[in-house]
């Protein structure tokens, strides 16, 4: 791409003033109908050191109301606390909420590449990068972003002579570093390896634009005219069904909520708190070991109402240290969030490394309340099952553990659970209309369940279910198996 790259002819000035003119008005009125389809845009530049893209991102935001947009400028390198999450935190953080811009100073490529430069990663791990910014980028676009990616090109000698003109300045000297020196001195292995990533990550939905930098104004209008036309055909195609792609993970094979016995699934008092014992202080254990290797852990509880996911989660965390877990009860997304897609709130929310994250209710939302409350439209819940086994593929990637729990009773317990909490005035906080309205709805919840675990119960990430008409019978069941996966961890 860069090495067939052709330079473009540069208008006369007064035919590139009226060109530019038009965009900058253009990409003004866009503002608005973008905001009102709330349509987010994510703006990547990239490029040589030296060739400006951060005077170019300056000049196109000062067409945009400073109100629907903000610049995130990514450092070089992750910190040491962003070194503890998965490569792509960093950046889903800063994605853009709806209606709105994010323009990105370097975005993954930087890291990437520079990595390979400096020989940190090699083939098979380079590999899996692109491959995580390929989905993750396919996964924005199929859940309604327009993804832009800019890369500014200049020469060898161009590059040389900006810095030069930098470095001969007292105020602008600081902004030469040694990183900057050695890409021109090494640029045609730089050129190879930005040559190669281009071509690995320019997919149909967010291609690569070369940018020819060597003329300020041209560059501006060139991103100019990418960026309307992008926003355009968004606009144009926002109602368009995206297509549901064939799963490709090696899958379980879970049984029907209707063919698990509920029977004999119950333990004595006795027996439960000689066992309760001796697994809390084997988790307890395994918790410290946990830390001190720096594995992350997440543990995912999904259940009928009234079935003891509370309880069990309480069971769980009798056993750890305080300070190396947290438990997120999830609730109906947040208007911020909600106008994020729909699984950023919990990439924002995933344990470092060494520190174990319980999720009270999950991800798994997009396919059993959003699809049966019409939250989402059916192309959005269906394709759902394959992006949440690529984000957990991802999480088992990077070297957490999941642990996925279903906890099930059956419809006459959750009816005798629902009457004792509205008839005792200390549990009556723990009922709502809204679990009545979801009980009516049963058949078609277990028809969804059925089906989200028959499609994301994979063999890095399975489904757990825990019987639960006996509580304490599901406490011990799920410690045991916690305890299992960490000891195989380990």
């Amino acid at each position: 791409m860069l090495k067939d790259f052709v330079k473009i002819d540069v208008p006369d000035d007064k035919e590139l003033k009226t060109k530019l003119k038009e965009e900058r008005d253009h990409l003004a009125a866009l503002q608005m109908k973008l905001k009102d389809a709330a349509l987010p845009v994510m703006v990547i530049f990239e490029g040589w050191n030296a060739a400006g893209k951060g005077v170019i991102i300056g000049k196109v935001i000062r067409n945009i109301d400073p109100r629907f947009f903000k610049v995130a400028t990514m450092d070089r390198e992750p910190s040491e606390e962003e070194k503890r999450y998965p490569f792509l935190y960093r950046f889903i953080k800063e994605i853009p909420e709806a209606g709105k811009f994010r323009f990105f100073d370097t975005c993954w490529m930087e890291e990437v590449v520079d990595e390979v430069l400096a020989g940190k990663l090699d083939e098979d791990a380079y590999k899996k990068r692109v491959h995580s910014i390929n989905i993750i980028e396919r996964q924005l676009c199929d859940n309604g972003y327009l993804v832009i990616k800019f890369f500014f090109h200049i020469s060898k000698k161009e590059q040389k002579k900006r810095l030069e003109v930098l470095q001969s300045d007292k105020d602008t000297k600081w902004r030469v570093d040694e990183e900057d020196l050695l890409q021109n001195k090494n640029y045609e292995s730089c050129l190879n390896i930005f040559e190669r990533y281009l071509e690995d990550t320019n997919e149909s939905r967010t291609p690569w634009y070369i940018i020819d930098a060597s003329d300020k104004k041209m560059a501006e209008l060139q991103v100019l005219q990418f960026l309307n036309q992008g926003i355009d055909v968004a606009l144009a195609n926002q109602k368009m069904n995206v297509p549901i792609l064939q799963n490709t993970f090696p899958m379980d094979k879970p049984q029907k909520l209707s063919e698990i016995s509920l029977e004999d699934k119950s333990i004595s008092e006795d027996e439960y708190d000689e066992e309760l014992r001796r697994l809390q202080k084997e988790l307890r254990e395994l918790g410290n070991k946990v830390y001190r290797k720096k594995i992350p852990v997440i543990i995912a509880y999904e259940g009928w109402d009234a079935a003891g996911k509370g309880g069990n989660i309480k069971r769980i965390t009798e056993a750890l240290d305080p300070r190396d877990y947290v438990v997120e009860p999830i609730a109906s997304p947040e208007p911020h969030e909600k106008a994020r897609h729909y699984l950023w709130r919990f990439w924002t929310r995933l344990p470092k490394t060494g520190h174990i994250t319980i999720f009270d209710r999950t991800w798994y939302g997009r396919v059993m309340v959003e699809r049966l409350e019409g939250f989402c439209s059916e192309n959005d819940w269906q394709r759902a099952y394959n992006e949440i086994n690529e984000f957990e593929k991802e999480l088992v990637d990077w070297g957490a553990v999941i642990i996925k729990f279903w906890v099930q009773i059956d419809k006459d317990t959750q009816l005798e659970r629902f009457t004792d909490r509205q008839n005792t005035p200390e549990k009556q906080w723990k009922i709502t209309d809204e679990d009545w309205r979801n009980r009516d709805k049963w058949d078609l919840y277990e028809t969804a369940i059925d089906e989200m675990i028959s499609k994301t119960s994979t063999k890095f990430a399975p489904w757990y279910v825990l019987e639960s008409v006996d509580k304490k019978y599901a406490r011990i069941k799920a410690l045991k198996i916690v305890i299992e996966q960490l000891k195989r961890k380990l």
